[in-house]
């Protein structure tokens, strides 16, 4: 494998580790430790704790997600901004100190990734998940309200000549994600990150090693992005720091989730481009199919659709590895 193949994990044990150690995987990513209130903390000895739990089950834990749950004012301008980046610098520099390199975050406002639906049939009856814009336009707006993009943009500036440094002297990698769904306004809330060129513009606001993105290849995707150029493109500036793996099919004002061999990415061309541009980073399947015999709790993340998409990764990388000794 020339990439880290990597699988979201809950911080404690259980079936889900069980079974990405069966599949021979290694490499955990997983979510800010909870303290004992259970409020994310960037505490040092509870990720040093979250990290050696891990270690002990032979994984390694290299990947935060949702990595500053804590920048909503720092996001849409409220007054506790200057101290959510402060605890935000706190966590970069512990995750350095514990070994954890990567921190996917994302400056999606007041709520994160949104569906308007979430049992969509699929193939044989499975379930995803879609979203279709002409629903939200009789949505209310938020608590907080409009939030223009121009704040957003500002704000992300501000953030970042707070957080790049930090990154660099701790020897973490931070990993933009892309909005999901790419488009904007949604409830009254502007998104910013809604095309490769404004994903460059963002991390081109504080050139570094340390600032890349999180290639999301469902969300560029839904940008109707050429995915293996991109690839290339943000491959060539060193800023493809972790990976999702998934697909979709439609456009930004109406899509669905996907098995991840039946969208409308070339999946074999993607997985050509990161061998191609040198990607060594870790990868994860993300947002799966609910199959026969699941309860779609969970919708994106039952178990029988991420194995499938395990084996399929794998599948497609090793033939991509061995395709230059033919």
């Amino acid at each position: 494998m020339f990439f880290e193949l990597a699988e979201i994990l809950p911080s404690t044990p259980g079936r889900t580790w069980e079974l990405a150690r069966q599949l021979g995987i290694t490499t955990a990513v997983s979510n800010v430790p909870l303290d004992e209130t259970g409020n994310p903390t960037p505490d040092f000895l509870s990720l040093l704790r979250q990290k050696e739990r891990f270690r002990s089950a032979g994984i390694d834990l290299q990947v935060l997600e949702t990595a500053f749950p804590w920048a909503q004012h720092a996001k849409f301008g409220g007054p506790n901004a200057e101290r959510e980046i402060e605890t935000c610098c706190e966590l970069i520099r512990n995750m350095g100190r514990v070994g954890i390199g990567v921190a996917c975050w994302n400056w999606m406002s007041v709520f994160n990734w949104m569906r308007t639906a979430l049992t969509i049939p699929t193939r044989g009856g499975a379930f995803v998940t879609g979203y279709d814009h002409a629903l939200m336009q009789n949505a209310p707006l938020t608590e907080i309200g409009l939030v223009e993009e121009s704040t957003l943009w500002a704000n992300l500036t501000t953030f970042m000549m707070a957080v790049v440094p930090v990154a660099e002297e701790a020897g973490v990698q931070l990993a933009l994600h892309p909005d999901d769904p790419p488009i904007s306004p949604i409830r009254g809330v502007g998104r910013i990150l809604t095309s490769p060129d404004a994903i460059m513009k963002a991390i081109d606001l504080f050139p570094s090693g340390a600032n890349g993105i999180t290639f999301c290849q469902g969300s560029f995707a839904t940008m109707n992005a050429d995915i293996p150029v991109e690839i290339g493109r943000f491959a060539r500036k060193n800023a493809i720091h972790f990976v999702h793996f998934r697909d979709v099919d439609g456009s930004p004002e109406r899509f669905q989730e996907t098995f991840h061999d039946a969208g409308q990415t070339d999946m074999w061309e993607a997985m050509r481009a990161y061998h191609r541009h040198g990607f060594t980073g870790p990868m994860r399947p993300d947002h799966v199919p609910t199959m026969a015999g699941e309860e779609n709790g969970d919708p994106g993340y039952e178990v029988l659709g991420r194995l499938f998409a395990i084996g399929y990764i794998k599948g497609l990388a090793e033939g991509v590895s061995k395709e230059e000794f033919r």
